[in-house]
């Protein structure tokens, strides 16, 4: 059981839990937004992006700094 556990873990969050969250975020208010008859369909393909961008600046930075040995 603790196997299955960690696999859907490491599945749905993977090596950014930030964008994880971000995903989460993003189609809890859009299932708001579309529960309150407002046309939503585009906030998750625009919020995929910003945190697709994101995740690449915090990997490039961290690629970018010296790594202590």
């Amino acid at each position: 059981m603790r196997g299955f556990f960690a696999f859907w873990v490491d599945f749905i969050i993977g090596d950014d839990p930030i964008v994880a969250v971000g995903v989460v975020i993003a189609l809890a208010v859009t299932g708001l937004l579309a529960h309150n008859d407002v046309t939503a369909w585009w906030l998750v393909p625009v919020a995929t992006g910003i945190l697709l961008a994101a995740s690449l600046v915090r990997a490039a930075r961290k690629a970018r700094s010296p790594q202590p040995d």
